[in-house]
């Protein structure tokens, strides 16, 4: 049966959106009106809808002004070769903006083996397939070369020329590479190269001047540039949150607070502070023995109107990325750090989430308000813990702080002894904490203490964020759920295999809850390998991620949850706030000049929550990396002294080419190459993760603890370098043998093959 065809008149964005997604090829404005069989002022119509869906989000313009839809691949794109495995072609987008972290595509090749190599540019159509996308290569392309980021370092080359070398800032890159041209840039600096040719007729053509790694407060660009973090706010942003941080403060329409001692409780380097308590015992007799609480969050939905520029860039940022020199932040210092962060002795916009606790610490209901707050202090957590414990006021406090704080702690413990009851997770990780002098120069790294004082705030917290969500199931509207989904048979079945290799036992067809992980835990107590059992507990869990699909949170054993605490920082809580706003009618009076009129949720927010769900977890999934490595560069940046010296270290992996140590306190992690491992020949167990020497003299296990002599630390990529306190200059050589099912260990011939021409293992350069 024919599809009707289109009435003529101008389509509906639905209507556009579907042609969109169901054209097998691309779509400009040209088809988009020939298939809707628009004339004259329909086109010019069609050509301002389009734009304002482009503005929301609703879809994204590709090179070639074709159309599709927003944080997707368009029809047809330019692909490049990203690796080769067997028969198997994977690519990447060759240009990607979407919000989260680009696809990988499986390449449909025709015919027989592939002709296409790691790099290769390709024009193809993009179809989607189950969960994923895969690529028709309609033509293949000039190359349009591999960006990489690095530091330029002059050196000789073959027969001894002096040469420009471009070493790469990814700690897993294993070459540097030939620079045929320097740009501006002078030796020593980062910068952005692209990469052209192939094999060892690679060379690298500096395209941006990043500036110098090693100044103070710059390492985190690495990260920045290295994963494209949005750094920079654009005029129009800024704009309108000048505009923003002027709309006027007043009672009208909020509940006025400014009488309650609300504290806020934070690091002592925090950079913003959206989150402030109270508390107080219930005088209600059906509650005897139970608390009534505030949880005062600051209300940038306020300030943050959806579909405005301000709103945009924040949702293309998705959230705020925490370095130790910088915070590149998801809103502009304006608000950020200034209207939308609760200041002590300063009025304040704030969504207030008021809790009943009853006597067994357990929420028996919630209501939400728009409030005006006047916060009585600002605490670090070691003062507050500090002043808690002593029992007396810090200097300059105001006299009902004190009394605020004994408040808190008495909801508090019984908050606690809710949480005990539900048995969420319990893995006590070390955080590093790089702390740095007045001149950005690093004065010290170490493990952040845990007091009783962030797990309060923290059970304040996941208290708000229960109610938020329970609150808006209750009014039936959209919800940004925080989903952890329990662990998959296959990690698990991992994780009883490593267990087993401890002569622990793991019963599969146990009802797998977080109580289960915490019983294990406790058997390890006192044991020295219990980092390492956290660590594998930690390896079996599913990823958290946002949605409006309500899967439960497994790890908080919570059954609904959402972010409702930062929203200065997340995207995700300030769609919640909008949320609250439209489902309590929180709408306060006032039109703002400028700005967007209503800060509920917007247009494109109730039609894409799953899109954007899927956009802001790959945004957080990117600042998680981005945050680890650098702080990776700082240990390796500390660590860059000690070269030569001996350190306690502990081993966090073992594969057939060496195992993989980490320095005690500090964290980093570097490699121990199997070749540095003594005279003998070494197995790898696959099993046990443990590398044996042939005669059963040494073995080399996960979570074994040594002195291991530091021999290398690259503050530009985080790489570390060991080798065995009694290894001879050069290594011993080992060659190990094949076993059945197990990789040769040793010396990649790879190393070999790059010295001739213009690119050179890095190994070679030690």
């Amino acid at each position: 049966m024919k599809k009707p065809k289109p009435q003529p008149g101008l389509p509906s964005r639905e209507q556009i959106l579907r042609f969109i997604q169901d054209s097998p090829g691309a779509v400009g404005k040209r088809e988009i009106a020939k298939h809707f069989a628009l004339r004259g002022a329909d086109k010019i119509a069609l050509k301002a809808l389009l734009k304002d869906m482009t503005d929301e989000g609703v879809v994204d313009m590709a090179p070639g002004r074709a159309f599709h839809k927003y944080g997707g691949l368009p029809k047809v794109t330019v692909l490049r070769v990203a690796a080769v495995e067997g028969d198997t072609v994977w690519a990447v987008p060759d240009r990607w903006e979407g919000g989260g972290p680009a696809p990988r595509l499986r390449v449909m090749e025709k015919g027989g083996k592939s002709a296409l190599g790691v790099g290769d540019r390709i024009l193809a159509r993009t179809e989607e397939r189950g969960t994923g996308h895969v690529a028709h290569p309609m033509k293949k392309l000039q190359s349009g070369g591999e960006s990489v980021i690095g530091v330029l370092v002059a050196d000789t080359g073959p027969g001894g020329k002096p040469m420009t070398w471009l070493r790469p800032a990814d700690k897993r890159a294993r070459f540097d590479f030939a620079v045929a041209d320097m740009g501006d840039a002078a030796i020593g600096d980062l910068v952005r190269a692209e990469l052209s040719g192939r094999g060892p007729a690679t060379k690298a053509r500096v395209i941006d001047r990043i500036g110098d790694p090693f100044a103070p407060r710059s390492l985190s660009m690495i990260a920045i540039a290295k994963h494209d973090i949005p750094h920079v706010f654009g005029d129009e942003t800024l704009a309108e949150a000048e505009r923003a941080a002027t709309l006027p403060l007043t009672p009208e329409g909020r509940e006025d607070l400014r009488d309650l001692p609300i504290v806020a409780i934070d690091p002592a380097d925090a950079r913003d502070h959206d989150d402030a308590v109270w508390a107080v015992p219930d005088e209600d007799p059906g509650n005897k023995g139970g608390w009534k609480a505030i949880v005062a969050i600051a209300d940038v939905s306020y300030y943050v109107r959806p579909d405005g520029a301000l709103d945009r860039e924040a949702r293309r940022r998705g959230n705020s990325v925490y370095f130790p020199d910088r915070v590149v932040p998801m809103l502009p210092e304006t608000l950020s750090a200034g209207v939308c962060s609760l200041k002590a002795g300063q009025d304040r916009a704030a969504m207030a989430c008021h809790l009943t606790v009853d006597k067994h610490g357990k929420l028996t209901s919630w209501r939400f308000t728009r409030a005006l707050v006047r916060l009585r202090a600002n605490i670090a957590y070691e003062r507050a813990q500090a002043a808690y414990d002593a029992d007396a006021p810090d200097e300059g406090w105001d006299a009902d702080v004190l009394p605020a704080l004994r408040h808190l702690w008495g909801c508090w413990t019984l908050l606690a002894k809710a949480r005990t009851v539900r048995s969420p997770l319990d893995l006590d990780l070390p955080e590093r904490q790089v702390i740095l002098d007045a001149q950005g120069n690093i004065a010290e790294i170490r493990v952040r203490e845990r007091l009783d004082a962030h797990r309060l705030i923290e059970d304040y917290m996941i208290a708000a964020n229960v109610a938020a969500a329970k609150a808006l199931e209750a009014k039936k509207s959209p919800v940004m759920y925080r989903i952890h989904e329990p662990p998959s048979r296959e990690k698990l079945v991992s994780l009883k295999e490593y267990l087993e290799s401890f002569e622990q036992s793991f019963a599969l067809g146990q009802v797998i809850t977080p109580a289960v992980f915490n019983r294990l835990i406790d058997g390890f107590s006192g044991d020295d390998r219990l980092p390492e059992i956290m660590e594998a507990i930690l390896r079996s869990q599913t990823q958290a991620y946002y949605g409006p699909a309500n899967a439960g949170h497994f790890g908080l054993a919570l059954g609904s949850y959402a972010h409702f605490t930062s929203p200065i920082r997340r995207y995700a809580d300030l769609l919640v706030h909008r949320a609250l706003v439209d489902s309590y009618r929180l709408e306060v009076p006032g039109k703002p000049k400028g700005l967007p009129e209503r800060s509920g949720l917007g247009e494109a927010d109730q039609k894409g929550f799953s899109r954007i769900g899927e956009a802001i977890s790959g945004l957080e999934r990117r600042a998680m990396e981005a945050e680890r490595e650098t702080v990776d560069r700082y240990v390796a940046a500390y660590l860059a002294g000690k070269v030569g010296e001996i350190v306690p270290a502990r081993i966090t992996g073992v594969q057939p080419f060496g195992f993989f140590a980490t320095v005690d306190g500090l964290g980093g992690d570097g490699l121990v190459p199997v070749s540095m491992l003594g005279s003998e020949r070494f197995f790898y167990d696959e099993a046990a993760r443990t590398l044996d020497s042939e005669h059963g003299r040494v073995s080399y296990s996960v979570g074994q603890r040594l002195d291991l002599r530091l021999m290398e630390a690259n503050p530009v990529s985080g790489a570390l370098r060991f080798e065995l306190p009694d290894a001879p200059e050069g290594g011993f050589r080992n060659r190990p043998p094949r076993r059945d099912g197990v990789k040769k260990a040793g010396k990649h011939a790879v190393g070999k093959r790059g010295r001739p021409g213009n690119i050179r293992h890095q190994g070679k350069r030690r």
